[in-house]
């Protein structure tokens, strides 16, 4: 069995990484996933605003995902994110600023009394905002 696995993240802007690891935490919907060397096998969809880890040369890295797909092999982790950003390239005065907007159209939608299908459709999408916000 190989010490390492061939991690690929791609978004529809990027290659952000394509090395080799000895480990990935993957957001997944249900929670986080684990992928080492010689695992099992999955399909996942990714939690929108989550954030991936994975150590590659000693050293752990970080990066934010906003939705996407991931499919574990023995050998490789391919990413497809919606988007995905490093911290490093995050501006925290306007993630901030994100986030604070993201929970005020949150906290609004709750407060309306519309029809309720359209209530929970815009909840969801509000609370996936501030997931996203949060994550940077």
């Amino acid at each position: 069995m190989a010490d390492t696995l061939q991690l690929q993240l791609v978004s529809p802007e990027r290659m952000l990484v394509d090395e080799q690891v000895t480990e990935v935490q993957i957001p997944a919907l249900d929670g986080y996933i684990g992928a080492m060397p010689g695992g099992a096998p999955l399909l996942s969809a990714l939690k929108p605003g989550g954030l991936l880890t994975y150590i590659a040369g000693g050293r752990q890295k970080t990066l934010a995902v906003y939705g996407g797909f991931v499919e574990v092999l023995a050998d490789r982790v391919r990413v497809l994110a919606d988007a995905a950003e490093f911290g490093e390239e995050i501006d925290a005065a306007k993630a901030q600023a994100r986030l604070q907007a993201a929970v005020k159209a949150s906290e609004a939608t709750q407060s309306e009394t519309a029809d309720p299908q359209l209530v929970i459709d815009e909840l969801a999408r509000a609370q996936a905002a501030v997931e996203a916000a949060a994550a940077k």
